[in-house]
């Protein structure tokens, strides 16, 4: 039973520089169900498929590997059209960082991933001087 808005209507859909979509939202909101979650901080697991990313608050991923091939597993998904979403606990800080960083796997240059994010996701996101420094290191 699906719950939220429909996917290609709902909320938090950003749509990538090459054309994939992907969701960005709180851990804890209702949403309309996904084919795969990317999740960047402890919180309720959704009944699809998903990966979780060790990510403090207000920080960085603590093991850039794995935050890479899960970022880059999002994007193959994506891609294969499949409803893709990040999230964290205020969808705003980590999820927004992690989704300036899909738009550079996706071509973007990193010293525009910031503006992006925050003209498509979020005013704020991105919240840190490390998760901008982060960034420059993706591509």
């Amino acid at each position: 039973m699906e719950t939220g808005e429909p996917w290609a209507h709902g909320r938090g859909l950003v749509t990538l520089p090459g054309g994939a979509q992907v969701r960005g939202r709180r851990i804890a909101a209702a949403a309309t169900p996904a084919d795969f979650a990317l999740l960047l901080a402890p919180g309720p697991l959704p009944p699809w498929p998903h990966r979780r990313i060790r990510w403090p608050d207000f920080w960085v991923p603590l093991d850039r590997a794995d935050a890479l091939d899960a970022l880059h597993e999002a994007l193959r998904r994506a891609y294969a059209g499949q409803r893709v979403e990040v999230a964290c606990r205020g969808g705003v800080g980590r999820t927004g960082t992690a989704l300036a960083a899909l738009a550079v796997l996706d071509g973007l240059p990193a010293d525009r991933a910031v503006a992006w994010v925050r003209t498509h996701h979020h005013p704020r996101a991105v919240e840190t001087p490390w998760q901008r420094r982060w960034l420059q290191r993706v591509g």
